[in-house]
């Protein structure tokens, strides 16, 4: 499916597109030297909270879409070096709202869960 949205973004720092369909998305993060936090290597969570946020706007995928409201949480740490993978699935559609569960996984080990409120703006929200 074609990626109609958030074309420009970094994927070093939101993570990879590696499946998109309708009203589903994965990305798959690969945390780096430059995410961590402190000399133990925790990763700041700054990094995976965009790549939950990226994948949800992936599984909305409209030109437009912006995220109005999140709530998370952040079940387990992320160290450099690990591969998260965030699976996002729009659960309802009314209007321009779209709910979004996105859960995040370092191998079989959930280590984020959310739920995120798009909306979908007739035009680009800087217009």
């Amino acid at each position: 499916m074609e990626i109609k949205t958030h074309k420009e973004i970094d994927t070093r720092l939101s993570g990879k597109p590696v499946e998109v369909s309708e009203g589903r998305a994965k990305v798959e993060l690969e945390t780096k030297d430059f995410m961590r936090a402190d000399e133990k290597g925790l990763i700041h969570g700054g990094f995976i909270f965009s790549a939950a946020d990226y994948a949800a706007m992936l599984a909305v995928n409209e030109p437009n879409v912006v995220l109005a409201k999140a709530e998370v949480v952040f079940l387990k740490p992320a160290v450099v070096g690990d591969k998260l993978t965030f699976e996002a699935k729009v659960e309802s559609s009314e209007g321009k709202k779209r709910l979004v569960k996105v859960e995040g996984f370092k191998g079989k080990d959930k280590v984020f869960e959310g739920r995120m409120l798009c909306v979908v703006p007739e035009k680009h929200v800087l217009d």
